[in-house]
């Protein structure tokens, strides 16, 4: 009781800038801010700055919700990032490298750099770690990286929900999950930045698969065998890429795999509901408010397996709607590329009867439950 008493006052007065004023920048922000961070929030627009300042509110990303007193906003990235501790981002993830550029001149020397974003640079194929390294000057052990379960507005309404803090240094994680949780958000952490990432950004191609064939109107036997290929898929791209296959049964893979796919709430997932329903893709583009960073992922995410030789049949498929090719009811029967009968290939690679995907859900299970304490890769 002690210690975890020593870790909640340890992050309060931790001075944090939050830059990106979007439905999760402004969550995490509050996040930050209800842990007891002195946290301040960069907005593009000085609009909307204003209105977190003034307001307490963000009407255009979290209607109705109330943001708390003594967070602040600016939209001058040097008063943002004026002393700042730790930095977390949350800008469309194509941008980043550009925002990169305009903060360096800003940055204190010794900040933490945390990347809240799920995308990949389209142009490099550079996960958003990556991007941060090579545009900073500044030692990876200073990089985290969060990914989970996390749907802005539930937690902007304080629902609870946990995610995963990972860094090259523990160190460092531990230290930004001490600034990053509270009553509702908890935080846990592990070593292992490329497969934390690859979850975050491989959840989204997936949640797009089920959208299209909710709007098709397939139902959930359809989305359940997608949902569990799917994770195999997953599983096998972020390994061949260094990853741990443990992370991806944890929350920053199945969990935030299950919340992205299943809730309406989820960008990704209506975006793919529009194509199910007949929109082309400039359409669907234009109805979304915000980035959609699964739509965006889909030709990296590609070249990147097609480097590794890892095939991705489902992420495949959704390229082939994006770009009008294949009709979107023809998605789901084609879960394999093979017409031959296969073992059925779980997260472990190998056919146990569905036995690793049960531990996976386990795992995520015990994760919330007992407060990490049967997970041996994602720490509290």
């Amino acid at each position: 009781m002690k210690a975890r008493q020593a870790r909640a006052s340890a992050g309060r007065g931790t001075r944090v800038a939050v830059l990106g004023a979007g439905s999760w920048g402004t969550t995490f922000a509050k996040i930050l801010a209800d842990g007891g961070a002195d946290v301040v929030v960069w907005a593009r627009r000085p609009e909307l700055a204003r209105e977190i300042q003034e307001a307490k509110r963000n009407s255009d990303y979290l209607p109705g919700v109330n943001l708390p007193v003594g967070l602040r906003a600016t939209s001058r990235l040097d008063l943002a990032l004026d002393g700042a501790e730790q930095v977390y981002l949350s800008v469309p993830s194509q941008s980043l490298r550009e925002n990169l550029k305009n903060a360096e001149a800003h940055l204190n020397r010794n900040a933490v750099i945390v990347s809240l974003m799920k995308g990949v640079e389209k142009a490099s194929g550079r996960r958003m770690s990556q991007v941060i390294a090579e545009t900073l000057p500044i030692d990876t052990d200073r990089i985290a990286v969060i990914s989970g379960p996390n749907l802005a507005l539930e937690i902007a309404k304080q629902q609870p929900t946990a995610a995963v803090v990972a860094s090259t240094s523990l160190e460092t994680a531990q230290a930004v999950a001490t600034v990053a949780r509270n009553g509702y958000f908890r935080s846990f952490v592990n070593t292992d930045v490329i497969g934390t990432e690859f979850g975050g950004v491989l959840k989204n191609l997936i949640a797009v698969a089920i959208g299209i064939v909710d709007g098709v109107g397939y139902g959930e036997n359809t989305k359940a065998s997608i949902i569990t290929r799917g994770l195999v898929e997953m599983t096998d791209f972020a390994v061949a890429y260094g990853a741990q296959p443990e992370t991806l049964a944890g929350l920053a893979g199945l969990g935030d795999l299950i919340a992205t796919s299943q809730s309406p709430l989820s960008r990704n997932n209506t975006a793919g509901r529009l194509l199910g329903q007949g929109y082309r893709l400039p359409d669907v583009v234009d109805q979304m408010q915000q980035t959609t960073e699964g739509l965006a992922s889909v030709g990296p995410v590609l070249e990147l397996a097609k480097a590794k030789g890892v095939e991705m049949p489902i992420v495949e498929q959704v390229r082939q709607v994006l770009a009008g090719t294949l009709d979107p009811k023809d998605i789901a029967p084609h879960l394999t590329t093979d017409d031959e009968p296969q073992g059925e290939r779980n997260t472990d690679g190998q056919a146990q009867g569905g036995s690793a995907v049960r531990r996976a859900f386990k795992r995520a299970f015990d994760q919330l439950r007992d407060g990490g304490r049967r997970a041996p890769r994602d720490r509290p």
